[in-house]
């Protein structure tokens, strides 16, 4: 059967973690994804935002990472495509008033292929008349667009809210995403096997923020039990994370990224109850070797052969547990030396994106990488997404 085919439709400032998530989880599961912007092309830059209650009225922004598009918004048509995904931030404001949009939109909705939408993404669909008699729900400020629309509100009592009306998904934040991607790749014609298992990340402040989350959203959506945990931290406490990106200086920027909810206790995991570990990239790897419960969990997880996915600077912290001899890894170039002094063999991440398996270890550059990063997490664990 042919790869599914979903359209991505972007915007100036859309929320950073409501595009950058469905997008690489839906590749990690074997979906192919067009990213496009009305008046942008193939290669262009779509600037997105870091929204989060920080306990004003409402909610923040900063900036947020520097998404790629992939295809060319004038060379798609509706028809080329299985699905469509709208994620939400400020783009959908102005994307509501483009008549190329709207039309598109109708096309899928009268097609009544699947469309999932989120947090401010819905005001596209209001304005596209595809709501009428709709249940929906999204984030709560959206709510008279929608009611105005003819929609049956659907309210949010978490953010984490998501409502199904045949071939509409709407959620209401990126909260949502574990259900949202998972109702979507189901309308899709998806199923999973193999998901029961735990896994946990290994998390630090100022860890890299896609790093952290685009995983652990993409394997809570395939049904798996995910933990994260930080040495001196409890459950429900947060870490600050970084945006690290490459905007044509000699190294990456960097630029506050969201604050990243724990779920356990450090001092309670034991590696024997989990199936995976996780260790995302940032600046939190170069702290996090230092401390000899980290060492020693990492050699736990390695020396009950288990499965270890690690990412760009991750890759600090299995050189200083020693679990690198005789392995091949790849990291973020900068940490070469740490994997050749680790006693690992360097491979190197020619394109960027390449993420490289060595018996129990997955080992990826950089964030671009994930769709990799992640599709080879779940082969080790014998986790399948068939259409």
């Amino acid at each position: 059967m042919a790869a599914k085919k979903v359209l991505l439709l972007c915007g100036d400032y859309m929320e950073d973690y409501e595009v950058m998530v469905p997008f690489q989880a839906l590749q990690a599961y074997g979906v192919s994804v067009a990213a496009v912007c009305p008046g942008k092309k193939a290669g262009d830059v779509c600037r997105t935002a870091v929204h989060q209650g920080i306990g004003h009225q409402t909610y923040s922004e900063t900036r947020g990472h520097n998404f790629a598009l992939n295809a060319s918004f004038d060379e798609i048509t509706a028809n080329g495509y299985d699905g469509l995904v709208i994620p939400g931030g400020r783009a959908p404001e102005y994307l509501a008033m483009d008549e190329k949009v709207l039309d598109l939109v109708r096309k899928f909705s009268d097609a009544k292929k699947p469309i999932a939408s989120v947090c401010h993404g819905q005001l596209i669909l209001a304005a596209a008349g595809v709501v009428q008699n709709r249940t929906c729900t999204a984030y709560p400020a959206v709510k008279p667009v929608l009611v105005a629309a003819g929609a049956k509100w659907d309210e949010p009592d978490t953010m984490a809210k998501c409502t199904v009306d045949g071939n509409l998904i709407t959620a209401a934040t990126y909260d949502s995403h574990p259900e949202f991607i998972s109702l979507f790749v189901k309308a899709l014609g998806g199923s999973v096997a193999g998901s029961d298992k735990k896994i946990l990340f290994l998390c630090g402040d100022y860890m890299e923020d896609y790093e952290v989350m685009v995983p652990f959203q993409s394997l809570q959506a395939l049904g798996c039990h995910v933990n994260a945990v930080c040495p001196d931290k409890g459950a429900g406490e947060k870490c600050p994370t970084a945006l690290h990106d490459f905007e044509g200086d000699q190294t990456y920027s960097e630029k506050p990224g969201h604050d990243f909810t724990l779920t356990a206790s450090f001092e309670s995991v034991d590696a024997s109850s989990y199936d995976a570990l996780v260790i995302p990239g940032g600046r939190a790897p170069e702290y996090l070797a230092l401390n000899d419960k980290v060492i020693s969990l990492v050699k736990d997880f390695s020396d009950k052969g288990k499965p270890i996915a690690t990412i760009c600077h991750g890759q600090q912290i299995l050189s200083a547990a020693g679990v690198l001899k005789g392995k091949k890894c790849t990291a973020y170039p900068a940490v070469k030396l740490n994997v050749v002094l680790g006693g690992g063999t360097w491979l190197e991440p020619d394109p960027i994106h390449r993420c490289f398996t060595d018996g129990n270890l997955v080992t990826g550059a950089a964030w671009p990488g994930h769709p990799e990063f992640v599709s080879q997490l779940m082969a080790l664990l014998g986790i399948k997404v068939s259409f």
